[in-house]
Protein backbone atom coordinates (compact mmCIF):
# COMPACT_ATOMS: atom_id res chain seq x y z
CA UNK A 1 0.00 0.00 0.00
CA UNK A 2 1.54 3.38 -0.99
CA UNK A 3 0.90 6.81 1.30
CA UNK A 4 -0.56 9.47 0.22
CA UNK A 5 1.60 12.00 -1.37
CA UNK A 6 2.25 15.06 1.03
CA UNK A 7 1.85 18.32 -0.85
CA UNK A 8 5.10 20.79 -1.03
CA UNK A 9 4.88 24.19 0.62
CA UNK A 10 5.24 25.71 -2.79
CA UNK A 11 1.86 23.78 -3.90
CA UNK A 12 0.25 24.57 -0.66
CA UNK A 13 0.78 28.05 -1.21
CA UNK A 14 -0.61 27.93 -4.40
CA UNK A 15 -3.56 26.52 -3.73
CA UNK A 16 -4.05 28.55 -1.09
CA UNK A 17 -3.61 31.68 -3.12
CA UNK A 18 -5.91 30.09 -5.77
CA UNK A 19 -9.23 29.70 -3.00
CA UNK A 20 -8.27 33.35 -1.81
CA UNK A 21 -8.45 34.57 -5.78
CA UNK A 22 -11.80 32.68 -6.34
CA UNK A 23 -14.52 35.57 -6.60
CA UNK A 24 -16.34 34.78 -3.61
CA UNK A 25 -20.60 36.31 -3.71
CA UNK A 26 -20.58 39.70 -1.82
CA UNK A 27 -22.42 39.03 1.31
CA UNK A 28 -24.08 41.22 3.72
CA UNK A 29 -28.06 42.36 4.25
CA UNK A 30 -29.34 41.67 0.65
CA UNK A 31 -27.33 38.92 -0.41
CA UNK A 32 -26.97 35.91 1.06
CA UNK A 33 -25.44 32.55 0.74
CA UNK A 34 -29.33 31.65 0.63
CA UNK A 35 -30.04 34.11 -2.21
CA UNK A 36 -30.54 37.94 -3.09
CA UNK A 37 -33.24 40.05 -1.44
CA UNK A 38 -34.72 42.84 -4.00
CA UNK A 39 -35.70 46.53 -2.59
CA UNK A 40 -38.25 47.66 -5.45
CA UNK A 41 -37.78 51.68 -6.51
CA UNK A 42 -41.68 51.67 -4.99
CA UNK A 43 -41.14 50.29 -1.97
CA UNK A 44 -38.54 52.97 -1.65
CA UNK A 45 -40.46 55.64 -2.51
CA UNK A 46 -43.64 54.68 -0.21
CA UNK A 47 -41.79 54.47 2.71
CA UNK A 48 -39.42 57.79 2.08
CA UNK A 49 -42.29 59.35 1.40
CA UNK A 50 -44.29 58.33 4.80
CA UNK A 51 -41.23 59.51 6.27
CA UNK A 52 -40.73 62.46 5.12
CA UNK A 53 -44.42 63.47 5.95
CA UNK A 54 -43.82 61.90 9.61
CA UNK A 55 -41.66 65.60 10.08
CA UNK A 56 -43.80 68.13 11.65
CA UNK A 57 -43.43 71.73 9.56
CA UNK A 58 -43.41 69.20 6.26
CA UNK A 59 -47.07 70.91 4.98
CA UNK A 60 -47.48 68.68 1.22
CA UNK A 61 -45.09 66.83 -0.97
CA UNK A 62 -44.53 67.49 -4.61
CA UNK A 63 -44.31 70.60 -6.77
CA UNK A 64 -46.97 72.91 -8.00
CA UNK A 65 -48.48 70.80 -10.90
CA UNK A 66 -47.82 67.58 -8.67
CA UNK A 67 -49.98 68.36 -6.23
CA UNK A 68 -53.01 69.96 -8.50
CA UNK A 69 -53.03 66.46 -10.21
CA UNK A 70 -53.06 65.03 -6.58
CA UNK A 71 -55.91 66.94 -5.50
CA UNK A 72 -57.81 65.81 -8.79
CA UNK A 73 -57.03 62.41 -8.09
CA UNK A 74 -58.09 62.07 -4.52
CA UNK A 75 -61.72 63.83 -5.62
CA UNK A 76 -62.14 61.07 -8.20
CA UNK A 77 -64.82 58.05 -6.72
CA UNK A 78 -63.13 55.32 -6.18
CA UNK A 79 -59.56 56.20 -6.33
CA UNK A 80 -56.89 54.84 -4.23
CA UNK A 81 -56.95 58.19 -1.96
CA UNK A 82 -53.64 60.18 -1.86
CA UNK A 83 -50.47 59.07 -3.42
CA UNK A 84 -47.20 58.67 -0.37
CA UNK A 85 -44.70 58.46 -3.10
CA UNK A 86 -45.97 62.31 -4.54
CA UNK A 87 -42.58 64.23 -4.53
CA UNK A 88 -40.34 61.57 -3.78
CA UNK A 89 -37.70 60.20 -6.80
CA UNK A 90 -35.43 57.65 -5.91
CA UNK A 91 -32.95 55.67 -7.76
CA UNK A 92 -31.87 52.18 -6.04
CA UNK A 93 -29.12 49.97 -7.15
CA UNK A 94 -28.21 46.74 -5.62
CA UNK A 95 -27.11 47.60 -2.42
CA UNK A 96 -27.56 51.72 -2.06
CA UNK A 97 -30.14 54.29 -2.66
CA UNK A 98 -30.30 57.85 -3.28
CA UNK A 99 -33.80 60.21 -2.56
CA UNK A 100 -34.73 63.58 -3.92
CA UNK A 101 -37.59 65.40 -1.83
CA UNK A 102 -39.89 68.11 -3.09
CA UNK A 103 -42.12 69.90 0.16
CA UNK A 104 -43.78 72.38 0.51
CA UNK A 105 -43.21 73.67 4.00
CA UNK A 106 -45.34 75.40 6.68
CA UNK A 107 -44.71 79.11 7.39
CA UNK A 108 -42.30 79.83 10.21
CA UNK A 109 -40.79 76.82 10.11
CA UNK A 110 -36.95 77.15 9.91
CA UNK A 111 -35.88 75.70 6.43
CA UNK A 112 -32.69 74.58 7.02
CA UNK A 113 -33.48 72.60 11.29
CA UNK A 114 -36.70 70.99 8.55
CA UNK A 115 -34.44 69.85 5.64
CA UNK A 116 -31.86 67.89 8.31
CA UNK A 117 -34.68 66.53 10.04
CA UNK A 118 -35.93 65.07 7.47
CA UNK A 119 -32.78 63.82 5.77
CA UNK A 120 -32.21 62.37 9.31
CA UNK A 121 -35.62 60.19 9.89
CA UNK A 122 -35.97 59.54 5.54
CA UNK A 123 -32.50 57.95 6.03
CA UNK A 124 -33.17 56.08 9.19
CA UNK A 125 -36.19 54.70 7.84
CA UNK A 126 -35.19 53.38 4.90
CA UNK A 127 -32.18 51.82 6.11
CA UNK A 128 -33.80 50.42 8.67
CA UNK A 129 -36.61 49.04 6.80
CA UNK A 130 -34.85 48.02 3.79
CA UNK A 131 -31.24 47.29 4.62
CA UNK A 132 -29.89 49.42 1.65
CA UNK A 133 -27.53 52.34 2.14
CA UNK A 134 -28.87 55.51 1.67
CA UNK A 135 -26.07 57.87 0.12
CA UNK A 136 -27.99 61.50 -0.12
CA UNK A 137 -30.84 62.39 0.44
CA UNK A 138 -31.79 66.01 -1.15
CA UNK A 139 -34.44 68.25 -0.53
CA UNK A 140 -35.93 70.84 -2.34
CA UNK A 141 -38.45 73.21 -1.26
CA UNK A 142 -41.14 74.33 -3.43
CA UNK A 143 -43.24 76.46 -1.69
CA UNK A 144 -44.46 78.02 1.74
CA UNK A 145 -47.54 77.19 2.80
CA UNK A 146 -49.18 80.25 4.67
CA UNK A 147 -52.80 79.55 6.05
CA UNK A 148 -54.51 82.74 5.15
CA UNK A 149 -53.96 81.39 1.59
CA UNK A 150 -56.85 79.05 2.53
CA UNK A 151 -59.35 80.79 4.80
CA UNK A 152 -61.84 79.80 2.28
CA UNK A 153 -62.54 84.04 1.28
CA UNK A 154 -62.96 84.46 -2.61
CA UNK A 155 -62.11 88.03 -3.61
CA UNK A 156 -65.94 88.79 -4.35
CA UNK A 157 -66.38 88.53 -0.25
CA UNK A 158 -63.90 91.77 0.11
CA UNK A 159 -65.73 95.07 0.37
CA UNK A 160 -65.54 97.23 -2.75
CA UNK A 161 -62.89 100.01 -1.95
CA UNK A 162 -64.85 102.21 -4.11
CA UNK A 163 -68.84 102.88 -4.29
Amino acid sequence: MTSPVKPTPAERDRVAQQEQSKPKPPEGPLVTKDGKITVAQSVVQKIAGIACREVSGVHAMGGGSARAFGAIRERIPGSSGPNVAQGVGVEVGETQAAIDLDIVVEYGVAIADLGQSIQRNVKQSVERMTALEVVEVNVTVDDVYVPSDDDGKSDDSKESRVS
